[in-house]
């Protein structure tokens, strides 16, 4: 088993100062908007030179690709171990696993509401690539949600029939929204209410 060497002190210091700069920037790009944000305004938050960004970032592109990676990365966290597709067999499992991914979501969110208006307010009108980028994570959440759907039709706690594709469409749409009304209304409680009646409508439906 090998050990991560320590980091010296200039090197934790150099670390340090690289997270600042990316939360300067996430700040930043959510409250003016990326475009009208410049290397001056974060450079400033910190009390730093321009000199001192250009040794850690190349351009304001290159910061915003390292904070909407990290974004993703949070989000995607909340879907492994005993959040995984595979790692419940009944409909009470999967029910609880559901629970457990919408809170952590809900956290994620009422947190740091800096995280939705950056994914999909800002981030889409970057340019092409990023808007392309954005997609392409969007896919990739109905291809995770369609797994869990996937598994649960297997093993036999959801319905033979069930369109997993189309039905994680349709879920993720519903996170999406809370995502979305999460910007303006970050609340715990509002959102908690709000996940409540997701899980209500994901589980229960609406007849009575």
């Amino acid at each position: 088993m090998s050990v991560e060497p320590a980091l010296s002190r200039t090197e934790r210091k150099k670390a340090e100062l690289r997270r600042e700069i990316l939360d300067a920037a996430f700040e930043a790009f959510a409250e003016q908007g990326y475009h009208a944000t410049g290397i001056a305004e974060i450079a400033a938050r910190l009390g730093i030179g321009h000199g001192t960004f250009y040794r850690y970032f190349a351009n304001k592109r290159d910061i915003v690709e390292h904070v909407v990676t990290a974004t993703m990365d949070r989000i995607i966290g909340a879907l492994t171990a005993e959040n995984a597709p595979g790692a419940v067999d009944t409909l009470a499992g999967y029910r609880e696993q559901s629970r457990r991914i919408a809170d952590t979501l809900g956290e994620i969110i009422t947190h740091d509401p800096r995280v939705p208006r950056m994914l999909i307010v800002e981030a889409p009108g970057i340019d092409p690539q990023m808007a392309d980028r954005i997609l392409d994570f969007l896919d990739l959440a109905v291809e995770l949600n369609a797994a869990y759907l996937a598994h649960g039709v297997e093993r036999g706690y959801l319905r033979p029939d069930l369109d997993v594709v189309n039905t994680a469409r349709a879920i993720n749409g519903m996170i999406l929204a809370a995502a979305i009304d999460g910007i303006r209304r970050p609340e715990p409680e509002h959102q908690r209410r709000l996940s409540a009646a997701i899980m209500a409508v994901m589980f229960d439906g609406v007849a009575s």
